[in-house]
C-alpha cells in the first residue's frame, strides 16, 4: 500500500466523495448541506479552514434516509456507511468512504475504513428546553455504552465505568433501536439538532426554519449547497465564527492514510 502524506492528496480524495454526494443528491432531488468546520471554512476561507482536514454535511432526516437507502455511484468508487447495518461499526452516523483507500482510526480498530465525508442528519428535538435536556442526557449515555459495546478503547477514563457498560446485557443492535426511537421524532416542532453525537448538550440547536431551504455556497473553487439559514446556524454554534481561534488551536489532525494495492492514482489523475 502507498502512504497518503500530502493533506491536499488527502483532501483531493474528500472533495472527489463530495462531488459524487452532490451529483447524486442533486439528480435524486436530496438536501443537504455543508456545515460545522466545512461551512466556516466555506464562509471565512472559500474552501477548507487551513488546517482542517475532515467534510462534514447535514442532511434533514427524510433526506438522509432516502440518501442511505439509495446512494450509488457508477464507477463503484464510493460506498455509504450505514451505522444500522454495519457490523462493529463505531460511529452513530453515515459515512461515505472512497473504498480505494483505507484510514487507520484507533476508534474503529476492528472495523477497516476508508477515507470518508461524514454525513450527519438533522432531527426536529422538542422546543422545551428543559425536556431537551434530559433528552441530551439520555442521549449521551447511550451513546457512551454503545462504545464500550463496540470499541477496544476506554474513552469513559474509569475500569469501573467501562467494564460495567460493557457488560450489560444488551446488545449494540438494541442499542441503536433504542437510540433511533429516542432522536428520531417525525412530528414537526420549531427546533433542529444534529442527534448522533454524545457532543456538548444543545450544541447545533437552530430554529428549524433554518433547514427549511438551501443556497448555493463557494468550497474550494466550486459550488455547493448548504442551508439557507447557514449565519444563524453558525453563530449559534460557533459565536464570531469569521474570527479567526488563537494560533495554539489552529491545529491540524493527524491522520494514516493509504491507497490500497493497486488502487494508486494515476499521473494526472
Amino acid at each position: 500500500m502507498k502512504r497518503i502524506t500530502d493533506i491536499a492528496e488527502l483532501r483531493k480524495v474528500q472533495t472527489g466523495i463530495l462531488d459524487d454526494i452532490h451529483r447524486f443528491c442533486a439528480a435524486n432531488g436530496i438536501m443537504y448541506f455543508l456545515s460545522c468546520g466545512t461551512l466556516i471554512g466555506a464562509v471565512r476561507h472559500k474552501g477548507y479552514i487551513p488546517w482542517d482536514d475532515d467534510l462534514d454535511l447535514y442532511m434533514p432526516r427524510k433526506d438522509y434516509d432516502r440518501f442511505v437507502k439509495l446512494y450509488t455511484d457508477a464507477g463503484g468508487r464510493y460506498r455509504v456507511l450505514d451505522p444500522k447495518k454495519e457490523k462493529n461499526y463505531f460511529y452513530t452516523f453515515a459515512k461515505v468512504v472512497d473504498t480505494r483507500t483505507l484510514l487507520v482510526e484507533t476508534e474503529t480498530e476492528g472495523y477497516q475504513i476508508g477515507v470518508y465525508v461524514d454525513i450527519f442528519p438533522v432531527d426536529y428535538v422538542s422546543d422545551n428546553e428543559a425536556e431537551r435536556q434530559r433528552i441530551f442526557k439520555r442521549k449521551r449515555l447511550l451513546y457512551k455504552i454503545r462504545r464500550c459495546k463496540i470499541s477496544k478503547r476506554n474513552y469513559l477514563k474509569s475500569a469501573l465505568a467501562y467494564y460495567c457498560y460493557k457488560m450489560l446485557p444488551v446488545t449494540v443492535g438494541m442499542l441503536n433501536g433504542m437510540i433511533e426511537r429516542m432522536v428520531v421524532r417525525r412530528e414537526p416542532t420549531n427546533t433542529v439538532a444534529n442527534m448522533t453525537e454524545a457532543g456538548p448538550s444543545v450544541k447545533g440547536c437552530m430554529p428549524a426554519k433554518d433547514i427549511e431551504g438551501d443556497v448555493d455556497i463557494e468550497f474550494e473553487g466550486k459550488m455547493y449547497k448548504t442551508m439557507a439559514g447557514y449565519k444563524d446556524y453558525l453563530s449559534r454554534t460557533y459565536g464570531d465564527y469569521m474570527k479567526l481561534p488563537p494560533v495554539d488551536q489552529r491545529v491540524t489532525h493527524s491522520f494514516e492514510a493509504y491507497w490500497t494495492d493497486g488502487n494508486e492514482p494515476k499521473d494526472g489523475e
